[in-house]
């Protein structure tokens, strides 16, 4: 993995301490077999044979090494053990980065067709499997792949004639858990994918509790968690099901290996072919050989499980950006504000145009307006600009240079968006406010709020500008909200500034301060502001009436009165005059 290869040194480390651990491990079992050997055969046994008779010494020689023994192996499981799990959560981390850049670099159109849970199942329950399996499974693998090496070649030097008892089991075992692994594989894909789902459901019910709320709707949305979370435990189920029974079989082919080493090798001793210190220690080695290899089968759960996760995370890693930056730098103090759309056509993924070759000019410093229907493309206006999304025939310029030249970054700074959707962040109001331009002292925050006519409100919240606003800023009303995103805007000071529908949603008093702050920041600055309220922009120095994703009119206010068409339509509606 590309991840792994970053740090090759630090793993490289941890295998060669699992190693040495799992060596150290298994050298009880000769401890023993010789201890056993020293009791029975005293100055003719093997370690008689180094010059030391003295059975008293023999034994404090095999005491010493024993202290040696399990001292190394309680240093080199210290040394794995961290070694492995700060691996994982070094990997972890990068590519929990990774993943979440790359997710903030694909286009709008990507977040739209997908769950915001799901993406963070991705994002945080995929690469903790991983983690998971980096922290224990892969020491396990290693160690039991170090038993079978340094055991199987003890056992065909010591007695080679009982040793094939003990080897015989290992190629079923192996066997048996390469056909487990293509029988967890699609169930873990299909778990994985269930609890995407049940998280995405979750997420989904948390953000909209204030509707569920409202419309009593308590028990419907515990019945839809239900099958949500029934679904993701019946695919648990089904692979537990397999899961489960790989131990309990691999234990049965486990006990015919043990049970021939402990019956013929016990015949080889009582025909004086095999030493009682040699049985000792097949017969612990057998089972420090097999017996580990019962915990395979939760290591190839935590396998397979942490494969499924990996490979949703690299789908989303693979998953192709549409939308790459320009290389033409445009630093915001040479932006001068003036946008061309020259014969703009647009259509969402799977449906009509909702733009048609559309052509329009807004000079620089200038304010102009947008106006018309729902339905009718303003919107989708301001996500072009922002190039959240791609013109698909046509062009856009800013000071003659097309967006797709300019650096992604350079063009969105040159650009403050306050929306009707206002999103605020879970932190302080001066967090809030400073939020793009995070190098902003408290006095120039107190002045953009001073502008936006906020400063005010802030003042009467329990900790003023140190107030948290609470999760997409719900402690706050609608028209708090708003200010709080024109002094964001006045703060980023853009050479453009785009006003989706910004008093939309506020009574007319908030309204009107909202307006008065609005007339104060749109000097000297290229505005473009999408309205409904017709009252709003009447005083822009050019209104375009779009409709159909067509530009229909265009003009000053009086003159578009005076032309009685659509835009005089909507105008006698909002302001209540009756058409004799």
């Amino acid at each position: 993995m590309y991840y792994g290869r970053n740090h090759r040194t630090h793993m490289w480390q941890a295998i060669a301490c699992s190693i040495l651990n799992k060596i150290f491990d298994l050298a009880p079992p000769a401890l023993i077999g010789a201890a056993v050997d020293v009791v029975v055969n005293q100055q003719d046994s093997l370690i008689a044979q180094f010059g030391v008779t003295d059975v008293t010494q023999q034994l404090l020689i095999l005491s010493f090494l024993t202290l040696i023994t399990w001292g190394l192996e309680s240093i080199f499981q210290y040394a794995y053990a961290r070694l492995w799990r700060n691996l994982a959560q070094t990997i972890q981390h990068e590519l929990r980065l990774d993943a979440y850049s790359h997710l903030q670099s694909l286009e709008q159109e990507f977040f739209e067709e997908r769950s915001t849970g799901g993406l963070m199942s991705i994002l945080n329950d995929d690469i903790n499997q991983l983690e998971r399996f980096l922290d224990v499974g892969a020491n396990d693998i290693i160690q039991v792949t170090t038993t079978a090496i340094v055991i199987g070649t003890t056992f065909f030097i010591l007695a080679p004639s009982v040793a094939w008892m003990a080897v015989l089991p290992m190629p079923f075992i192996l066997w048996g858990s390469i056909a487990f692994q293509r029988l967890l594989a699609p169930r873990y894909a299909e778990v994985r994918e269930k609890v995407s789902l049940l998280n995405g459901q979750l997420a989904n019910n948390l953000s909209g509790i204030t509707t569920i709320k409202s419309f009593t709707a308590e028990d419907y949305e515990i019945k839809r968690i239900e099958v949500e979370s029934e679904a993701y435990s019946q695919s648990n189920r089904r692979a537990i099901k397999f899961s489960a029974a790989f131990v309990p079989l691999i234990r049965i082919v486990i006990l015919f290996g043990f049970t021939g080493i402990l019956f013929y090798g016990g015949l080889e001793v009582i025909a004086g072919r095999l030493a009682v210190g040699t049985y000792s220690v097949l017969v612990f080695l057998t089972q420090r050989l097999l017996w580990p290899l019962t915990r395979l089968g939760e290591t190839l759960d935590q396998y397979q499980r942490a494969m499924a996760s990996t490979n949703r995370v690299m789908n989303l890693l693979d998953t192709p950006i549409a939308i790459h930056s320009g290389d033409k730098s445009l630093p915001v103090s040479l932006v001068r504000g003036e946008l061309e759309l020259r014969d703009v056509t647009f259509a969402y993924n799977g449906r009509d145009s909702i733009i048609k070759h559309l052509s329009l000019h807004i000079p620089a410093g200038k304010t102009i307006a947008i106006v018309g229907a729902t339905g009718s493309g303003k919107s989708t206006l301001v996500k072009l600009l922002l190039r959240l999304y791609e013109v698909q025939g046509g062009a856009i310029t800013l000071d003659g240079i097309e967006l797709q030249n300019i650096k992604l970054q350079d063009l969105r700074r040159a650009i403050g968006l306050v929306s009707q959707d206002v999103f605020l962040f879970h932190g302080t109001v001066r967090e809030n406010i400073a939020y793009g331009s995070f190098d902003a002292t408290l006095p120039e925050v107190i002045a953009a709020a001073e502008i936006a006519e906020a400063h005010d409100f802030i003042r009467q919240l329990p900790q003023g500008y140190d107030t948290l606003v609470g999760e997409r800023g719900q402690k706050l009303s609608g028209g708090q909200k708003q200010r709080l995103a024109i002094a964001r805007a006045i703060l980023k000071n853009p050479p453009i500034l785009i006003l989706d529908e910004a008093t939309s949603a506020v009574d007319n008093e908030t309204e009107a301060a909202i307006q008065r702050s609005l007339e104060r920041i749109i000097q000297n600055r290229t505005t473009i502001a999408i309205a409904h309220r017709l009252s709003t922009v009447r005083n822009a120095d050019c209104i375009y009436v779009m409709e159909q994703g067509k530009l229909v009119e265009q003009g000053r206010h009086e003159e578009l009165l005076d032309r009685e068409g659509i835009y005089a339509s909507l105008w006698r509606v909002q302001s209540g005059i009756r058409t004799p």
